[in-house]
């Protein structure tokens, strides 16, 4: 059935494991079709019975496949095929946001450490990679003790700026100047002052439904307002809505995240983003793109950000290593060829710097490819979740739910049964011990009362499948 690679760095188990879970995907192996024994696997395979134990054991927990007794194990009557997808929205008129009070809410819900935590997008938390850089923040103190306490300048470490600019070019071949770079205090900071650096207050700022709650809360903080572009659940932003839009209203700058959308983890197609730019180009309006995901899609690929597929000169790129690395840090970035000057002089008056000494770090967890390697091993671990979670859901929620196909990231999106409110769920989540993110805060006009997104980007443990038992049950009440 499959030769294993041996020299692969991935484990033999889980090489087992992909393989099967593609015939399943693919429709070689069908719901009802019985495995090969773990005797003729291990033969065909080449590993041992014990490897292929394990992939069936794990494949049985992500509820692809099913054991029964003396006969063996299944392929179960789910698949990823069989979910069907969120609906579409239609876009409405630029508006103010209407959901602040919950988002503080749900803030402090996902802050809580005694709650499960299916409430906040937190991807490397599934794998995290504290020890290594406890490590290499020890070896940057031992060197440069007094100068890893002091301030960095405005732009950021020239160090990681060099890093970041090398990682653009490594993955995809895009030459990034590191004097257009700005080191900043997370992704928050970073669309604050790129969308401070394109807009003012009163603008319209056009974004994806659903969309990043942070951009909303941004959007409306600035004294702005957002209009929501009609996005597809499989290829993002639908260009003829935007097109339309950009007709009807005075648009000064859009907020999309091409490469990999939260919470729909929907990845843009490369020919539509070329062609986004080219629509943007021709009305005159600048993009602030949030690629904080970007470097999290399962299969390895790395989509190429928007301002690499035209003129840089209206398109700043905003990145994060709290999505991919460490969200204790705070370091993000802006990469801002026209806008350069003027995100400097946001930074000085907004933050002045941020942490030299977590920047330090950063820079050698890259230039020692611990970074590289970081991602590699992080990805299947949320390939996996988002796998067991689709799985669960399918199992224990209403069988009129739907749900995203993410491709890369931490969270589902969920469409319930008409009828339910989101927002009573969030309170009864809570009182359950479970943290969700309700669909209101998505939305600037508090859209979406209805869908739920849920986080895998943790370790998968059983509290984690009890209350994701919890919430079906509790969904399936709701809807009798």
């Amino acid at each position: 059935m499959l030769n294993v690679d041996k020299q692969c760095d991935t484990f033999l188990y889980q090489q087992v494991i992909d393989l099967i879970s593609e015939n399943i995907d693919t429709g070689t192996l069908l719901p009802g079709d019985r495995l090969p024994s773990l005797r003729k696997m291990s033969k065909s395979a080449g590993v041992s019975v014990p490897t292929v134990r394990q992939a069936y054991v794990e494949l049985e927990r992500q509820r692809k496949v099913e054991s029964r007794p003396q006969s063996g194990y299944f392929v179960r009557h789910f698949a990823a095929n069989d979910i069907v997808l969120p609906t579409r929205t239609e876009s409405v008129d630029p508006a103010p946001l209407r959901c602040r009070s919950l988002m503080e809410r749900v803030y402090d819900g996902v802050n809580d450490p005694g709650l499960v935590p299916l409430g906040i997008a937190n991807p490397t938390m599934a794998r995290p990679a504290a020890k290594s850089l406890h490590r290499t923040m020890k070896r940057i103190m031992a060197r440069a003790e007094e100068r890893s306490i002091g301030y960095a300048s405005t732009l950021g470490e020239p160090l990681l700026r060099r890093q970041i600019a090398y990682h653009y070019l490594d993955v995809i071949g895009a030459k990034v100047d590191p004097e257009e770079i700005c080191i900043t205090n997370g992704g928050q900071e970073a669309l604050l002052l790129a969308l401070s650096a394109v807009a003012s207050k009163g603008d319209v700022i056009a974004v994806e439904t659903p969309t990043y709650h942070g951009m909303l809360e941004l959007i409306d903080s600035l004294g702005m307002l957002a209009v929501e572009v009609q996005t597809c659940p499989e290829e993002g932003v639908t260009l003829s809505e935007l097109e339309r839009t950009l007709e009807k209203y005075p648009v000064k700058a859009c907020m999309f995240s091409t490469t990999l959308g939260n919470p729909l983890g929907v990845s843009m197609p490369a020919g539509d983003r070329a062609r986004l730019v080219r629509m943007l180009e021709e009305h005159d309006v600048a993009l602030v793109e949030d690629d904080v995901y970007g470097d999290l899609l399962f299969d390895d690929s790395r989509p190429v950000p928007a301002q690499f597929l035209g003129s840089k000169a209206r398109i700043i790129t905003c990145g994060s290593f709290s999505k991919t690395a460490c969200p204790g840090y705070r370091i993000g970035w802006v990469v801002a060829p026209g806008y350069i000057d003027e995100i400097a002089r946001l930074k000085r008056a907004f933050s002045c710097s941020s942490g030299l000494l977590q920047q330090l770090t950063l820079a050698e967890f890259m230039a020692s490819g611990d970074y590289s390697r970081h991602l590699k091993s992080l990805k299947p671990v949320l390939k996996r979740n988002s796998e067991r979670m689709l799985a669960l859901v399918a199992e224990h929620f209403p069988d009129e739910t739907r749900t995203s196909r993410p491709v890369g990231g931490s969270v589902l999106w969920l469409e319930l049964p008409k009828g339910i409110d989101a927002e009573g769920l969030f309170d009864d989540a809570i009182e359950a011990g479970i943290s969700i993110a309700p669909g209101q805060i998505f939305s600037p006009c508090a859209c979406y009362t209805n869908f739920v997104r849920l986080s895998y980007g943790h370790p998968w443990t059983e509290k984690t499948e009890a209350a994701i038992l919890w919430l079906g049950q509790r969904v399936t009440t709701l809807a009798a």
